[in-house]
């Protein structure tokens, strides 16, 4: 069981990317689905989660700007950003907690991270 992330890129200040990642392999269901970053000597901070029930909390930096959706039946968690600044550059890691892989047998799960850097 894996996660793939994808989306990352380079933008101007007020631009606009989605990522996405999807969960593979043998997954009997997921909690919460979300997204962190972090920064060169930050640490890993959350941006957005969304939990199985579509119940959503925001940093406060990226509220109104940024917006979390999720696809359960396909396991895959999307991340709206829009309004971009300079300071939303980071690596940006997605999350799936809670995963099911079996009887009794729950994981917490990373993606490989994409780098997300925005130009002033």
């Amino acid at each position: 069981v894996q996660l793939q992330a994808s989306g990352g890129g380079l933008v101007q200040a007020g631009g606009s990317l989605r990522l996405s990642c999807a969960a593979s392999g043998t997954i009997f269901g997921v909690s919460a689905m979300g997204w962190y970053r972090q920064a060169p000597g930050n640490q890993r901070d959350l941006v957005a989660i969304m939990n199985s029930g579509n119940l959503t909390r925001y940093a406060d930096s990226v509220k109104g700007r940024f917006t979390i959706s999720r696809d359960n039946a396909k396991n895959t968690v999307y991340l709206q950003m829009n309004s971009l600044k300079p300071e939303d550059s980071a690596v940006y890691y997605c999350a799936a907690l809670g995963v099911q892989i079996g009887v009794d047998r729950f994981e917490h799960l990373w993606g490989q991270g994409t780098l997300v850097t925005v130009s002033s």
